[in-house]
C-alpha cells in the first residue's frame, strides 16, 4: 500500500478527533444501506451507532470501525419484502447468538485458512468497487430518471472532490496535529455553504448528503426506478450509494410509517425496544423456519467481512487483533442491535481505513464515532445534512489510492500463476458480483484444490532391498485423498516379493482415503500369500489407524530388520559421533 497509511503512535487526541471524522462518513452510508434494506434511514443510523458502540468496547480490534453495512442489507431485503419488517429484529438477535457462539468455540481461528493471494485479490477488488462505489454521488434524479449531473455542477462537484483529496495528502507534509480528512470535510463543507447560499440554481449548487438523502426517498418512490445494480455497494465501502431498489424487491410489508419516502430528515428521538414499535412475531417453529436461514447467512457474512477487515488492519498498524473476541463482540452488538429495532451490521472496511490513517489506534475512536452518530441524530441533523457529497467522496477516492496494492502489479512475473489466478479471480468477483463473503470463499477453495492438486503430484518413492531380501518402498510425500492414485500405481504386488516394506519415515497419512487405500493394498498381497508391513508411522498415523479400528487390517512392524542403511541414517550417525567427540574433547 502507499503511505497513505502512515505508522502512528495511538494517543486520545487522535481517537477523538479520528472518531468525530469517521462519523461524519458514517452518515450517508447507514443512510443508503437503510435504504437498500428496504428499512427507515433512522433504523439504518441506530443500527450504526449500536454496532459501532458494541463492537468497540468489546470486540478483538481497537481501531476497526462497525456499522450497518451493504452486506447485511443485500441479505435482509429479501426478508422484509416477504415476510415484514418485523422478522427483522428477531433475526438479527439470532445471527447475534450464532456469532457469539462460534467466538466461544474459538472458530475465528479459521481466518488463518486465508492464503496471501486470496488477501491480494480481496483488497484489490475491494479498492476497486469503493471507487465504483462514489460514481453514484454523481448522480441525481431529472425528469423522472437517475442521471450522471453535467455542466458547471459536476465541475464544481469535481473541483471540490480534487480540493478535498489536495488537502487529505499536503496537510500531514505540514502538521499532523490534527486528521486531514476532518480538515478537509469541514474546509469543503465550508465552501459548499458559502456556493449553496449565493446560489439561485441548482445547475451551481453543491449536492449535500441532504441532498443525497431526498434523491434516495424519490428513487425508491419513483413508479420505474433503475436496476438495483446501481449504486448498491455490499461491501460497505460506498458514501452516497443510491439504492435505486424495485418496489417488490424491499418496500413490500412496511408500514406506511416506515416507508422511506416519507422520511424528510435525519433527525429522531432515542431509539426504543423493538416490541415497543412494531408488533411481536409469534415465537414458534414456524417463526424458527422462516429466520434461520437468514439468520446463518447474516452470520457467516457478518463474521467473514469483520475477520477479513480485522486482518486487513493488522497488516497497516502492524499489530495483531483477537478473532475470536471479535467474534463474540460482533455477535453481542448485533443481539442488542436487533433489540433495539436495528437492520445489523459488521465491520465497515472503508470507515476502518479513514479511521486507521486518521490516527485511530484504540477502542475509544469506535467509541467517539458511534456516540458521535447518535449526537447527530438528536441534535445536529440540519448541520449534519449540509456536509457535501464531495468531500465524502474525496476522502474515499484517498482510501482507495491507498486501499489498492499496487506493489501486486509488478509481481504478476515473479508469483506462482496459480497464486496470480486465484488474486485476479477473488477481484473480479469481488467487482463484478459485489459479494464479499463469497469472493473470499471461493477464493480459500480454488486454493484449496490448487494446494492438494500440487502435493498429489509429490507422492514417490525410493525402492530399496535389504540383506533378508525384503523390498522396502521408501514413501515420499504426503498419503490422502487426492495422492492415492500415484500410491496405488507405485507398488506392483504381483510382481513384488513374498515380504515388502512400506516405510512412512519421509511420509503421512492424512485421512481415510489414505488409510483404505493402505487397506486396499494389504488385501492385495494377503490375496497373494504375500506379507506387507508398515514401519515408521507418525504418531498421528497411528491414532488414525486406532481410530479407523477393524475397518482397516494392516501389519504394523517395527521389527528391526527393515531397518535400512541409508544414506540419512548414515548422515545421522556420522553426526551423533561428531557431537560426542566434541563433547568429550
Amino acid at each position: 500500500m502507499l503511505n497513505f497509511f502512515r505508522p502512528q503512535s495511538g494517543s486520545l487526541k487522535n481517537d477523538l478527533l479520528s472518531g468525530v471524522t469517521v462519523s461524519l462518513a458514517l452518515v450517508p452510508e447507514a443512510i443508503a444501506f437503510a435504504f437498500v434494506a428496504g428499512v427507515s434511514p433512522l433504523v439504518g443510523l441506530y443500527s450504526a451507532f449500536f454496532i459501532g458502540l458494541i463492537s468497540a468496547v468489546f470486540g478483538g480490534r481497537p481501531g476497526m470501525i462497525s456499522g450497518a453495512t451493504g452486506a447485511m442489507a443485500v441479505v435482509v431485503v429479501s426478508l422484509v419484502a416477504m415476510h415484514g419488517i418485523e422478522y427483522l429484529f428477531p433475526t438479527v438477535m439470532l445471527c447475534g447468538l450464532f456469532q457469539i457462539a462460534i467466538g466461544i468455540g474459538r472458530l475465528g481461528k479459521l481466518i488463518r485458512m486465508v492464503p496471501h493471494s486470496v488477501m491480494l485479490g480481496f483488497v484489490n477488488g475491494l479498492a476497486i468497487v469503493i471507487g465504483l462505489a462514489q460514481l453514484s454521488s454523481f448522480k441525481t434524479i431529472k425528469n423522472g430518471e437517475l442521471a450522471f449531473v453535467q455542466g458547471p455542477q459536476l465541475w464544481l462537484m469535481l473541483s471540490l472532490v480534487g480540493l478535498t483529496m489536495a488537502i487529505i495528502w499536503l496537510l500531514p507534509k505540514l502538521t499532523r496535529a490534527v486528521p486531514a480528512s476532518l480538515v478537509a470535510i469541514l474546509s469543503v463543507t465550508l465552501i459548499a455553504i458559502v456556493v449553496n447560499s449565493n446560489s439561485s440554481s441548482e445547475i451551481n449548487s453543491v449536492a449535500t448528503v441532504g441532498d443525497m438523502l431526498r434523491t434516495n426517498s424519490l428513487a425508491v418512490s419513483h413508479a420505474d426506478p433503475l436496476p438495483s445494480a446501481v449504486g448498491v455497494e455490499p461491501v460497505s465501502a460506498s458514501v452516497g450509494a443510491i439504492a435505486a431498489i424495485q418496489p417488490e424487491d424491499g418496500l413490500q410489508g412496511l408500514e406506511a410509517a416506515d416507508q422511506p419516502e416519507a422520511v424528510s430528515g435525519i433527525s429522531g428521538g432515542l431509539p426504543k425496544l423493538f416490541f415497543l414499535e412494531y408488533s411481536m412475531v409469534p415465537l414458534n417453529w414456524r417463526t424458527l423456519a422462516i429466520i434461520l436461514p437468514f439468520a446463518i447467512v447474516l452470520c457467516g457474512v457478518g463474521l467473514i467481512e469483520s475477520l477479513m477487515t480485522l486482518t486487513l488492519v493488522d497488516e497497516i498498524t502492524e499489530t495483531r487483533g483477537q478473532g475470536n473476541r471479535e467474534c463474540v463482540g460482533q455477535g453481542a452488538a448485533n443481539l442488542v442491535c436487533g433489540l433495539f429495532g436495528g437492520m445489523g451490521g459488521c465491520a465497515m472496511i472503508g470507515q476502518s481505513l479513514i479511521n486507521v490513517n486518521s490516527g485511530g489506534r484504540g477502542r475509544l475512536s469506535g467509541i467517539t464515532a458511534a456516540v458521535c452518530l447518535l449526537f447527530f441524530v438528536l441534535f445536529l441533523s440540519p448541520l449534519i445534512e449540509q456536509i457535501p457529497m464531495a468531500a465524502l467522496v474525496g476522502v474515499m477516492f484517498m482510501v482507495v489510492i491507498g486501499t489498492f496494492e499496487w506493489a501486486s502489479l509488478k509481481m504478476f512475473n515473479r508469483m506462482p500463476i496459480s497464486d496470480m489466478l486465484v488474486m485476479v479471480l477473488v477481484a473480479g468477483y469481488t467487482v463484478f458480483m459485489h459479494d464479499l463473503a463469497s469472493a473470499v470463499i471461493l477464493g480459500v477453495i480454488v486454493s484449496a484444490l490448487v494446494f492438494a492438486w500440487q502435493h498429489a503430484t509429490h507422492m514417490g518413492a525410493d525402492i530399496k532391498y535389504n540383506e533378508f531380501g525384503s523390498k522396502i518402498y521408501q514413501l515420499h510425500g504426503p498419503l490422502f485423498f487426492a495422492s492415492v492414485s500415484s500410491f496405488k500405481e507405485m507398488l506392483d504386488p504381483s510382481a513384488d516379493p513374498d515380504d515388502v516394506v512400506l516405510d512412512f519415515y519421509y511420509s503421512r497419512v492424512y485421512d481415510q482415503s489414505g488409510l483404505e487405500a493402505i487397506n486396499s493394498m494389504a488385501e492385495k498381497y494377503e490375496s497373494l500369500g504375500k506379507r506387507l508391513h508398515l514401519t515408521h508411522l507418525s504418531p498421528e498415523c497411528r491414532l488414525l489407524l486406532a481410530k479407523a479400528g477393524d475397518l482397516v487390517e494392516i501389519n504394523i512392524s517395527e521389527d528391526p530388520q527393515y531397518h535400512i542403511a541409508t544414506d540419512r541414517l548414515a548422515w545421522r550417525s556420522s553426526t551423533v559421533i561428531n557431537d560426542q567427540n566434541q563433547i568429550n574433547a
